[in-house]
């Protein structure tokens, strides 16, 4: 199997995959206009990608490609839909880098709430201003609101915590139980974090339904004066409405991620919000650049590929259909003999009945099995029948209604 690595990855990782027999093609250059000539001149079974921009073309001149692993978390500069509709897996790393992403956010809050970084600018030009930046608020009792309440969102709470930080969370999935149990207050709503919240940060994935979700609506509720931290996704929030948030209101903000940013590792960056004035604060989309996060991160890519190599499971996947369409279950209990799901697919097609899965589970010295096919319509009886007595190694049949 071939696994083209289409971006910068740890050496030990390339080095594993190899010692599984996998053959490897290391291309950290290639880019979204040459990824599709690589893919297609490759022959690649599975590729790896970070920060490469994945799109439909490059997918459509690879006819070979089964799986993309997204060496991280978020998988937004991929096509998943094309993806989907060419049948090709999309896997990722999700928690592998909450850890550098929460150190991260914490070390932003700090950064602004004791202006660390106007602090060095103006010592590195002679000039010393203890007056100016004595002015800390500091952070006990401050309540640290959370937007997304996932892995990141939780190993920043533990960190806040440490601060002697309340913290108040509302995500899609985070209930009043689950929050009592995590030790902070649920919100029903962005906006309630808002208006709770000293402090605001966002850790929501990127998804059409995330698409500029803190808009004016939650950015207004913020007191002023109020901290903003974004480590998540440029286009989770409105930059336009927080940079007006900045001079109105005053907001310190502390950001590593952007609505517009350079492709390549290195470039001009021109993203309005660094000029919005006040105490704007800005890293290079580092969250998850630690040592220790691309270790975990290569460990988790070469435990996806290994085991799709090995068993064609796809640990994380992100595209399978979350709720199958199928309406019946039919249930063939069969013996292991050549031929015996050839009869039963064929009679099923025939009758235009369309399979949506099936699993085939082996009994113990392999002289039975069992069929469980999802189907979209239910055979009627006449199909049923010549399933039944076409085949002398069927044992029984059943057919079970799908919850809707």
């Amino acid at each position: 199997m071939h696994v083209l690595i289409a971006d910068k990855f740890e050496a030990f990782g390339i080095d594993s995959l190899k010692s599984f027999g996998f053959r490897v093609t290391y291309d950290p250059k290639l880019n979204e206009s040459t990824l599709g000539a690589a893919l297609a001149s490759s022959a690649a079974d599975v590729m790896v990608v970070r920060g490469t921009k994945v799109p439909a073309a490059a997918l459509e001149s690879a006819p070979r490609l089964g799986l993309i692993v997204r060496a991280g978390a978020g998988f937004n500069t991929i096509d998943v839909a094309t993806a989907s509709r060419l049948g090709i897996y999309v896997s990722n790393c999700p928690g592998k880098n909450a850890v550098a992403v929460a150190e991260l956010t914490i070390g932003l809050i700090l950064a602004i709430d004791r202006r660390i970084v106007d602090n060095v600018v103006d010592l590195r030009n002679g000039v010393w201003n203890k007056k100016e930046y004595s002015n800390a608020r500091g952070l006990k009792d401050r309540f640290l609101g959370l937007i997304g309440f996932g892995q990141i969102g939780q190993e920043v709470a533990r960190r806040a915590r440490s601060f002697d930080m309340k913290v108040a969370a509302w995500s899609r999935s985070l209930t009043r139980e689950l929050a009592d149990r995590q030790g902070v207050v649920w919100c029903a709503n962005p906006e309630e974090v808002a208006a709770r919240c000293d402090i605001l940060s966002i850790h929501l994935a990127a998804a059409p339904e995330t698409r500029g979700l803190v808009g004016p609506g939650v950015i207004q509720r913020l007191a002023p004066g109020s901290y903003v931290i974004n480590t998540a996704r440029g286009d989770v929030m409105d930059y336009a409405a927080l940079a007006a948030a900045v001079a109105e209101r005053g907001l310190r903000v502390g950001l590593d991620v952007y609505a517009q940013e350079p492709a390549e590792g290195t470039g001009e960056f021109k993203d309005a919000i660094v000029r919005a004035g006040g105490v704007v604060y800005g890293t290079h989309h580092i969250g998850a650049s630690t040592d220790q996060a691309q270790t975990a991160i290569a460990e988790e890519t070469v435990r996806i590929i290994r085991t799709y190599g090995e068993t064609g499971d796809v640990p994380n996947c992100v595209n399978l259909c979350r709720r199958s369409p199928a309406k019946r279950l039919l249930v063939v209990r069969h013996l292991n003999k050549p031929g015996v799901l050839a009869h039963v697919l064929g009679e099923i097609g025939r009758a235009g009945i369309n399979v949506e899965e099936m699993e085939n589970l082996i009994f113990a010295n392999a002289q039975a099995a069992c069929a469980r096919i999802r189907l979209d319509d239910a055979p009627a009886p006449e199909v049923m029948q010549r399933v039944r007595s076409g085949c002398e190694h069927i044992l029984s049949l059943s057919l079970v209604d799908l919850p809707a």
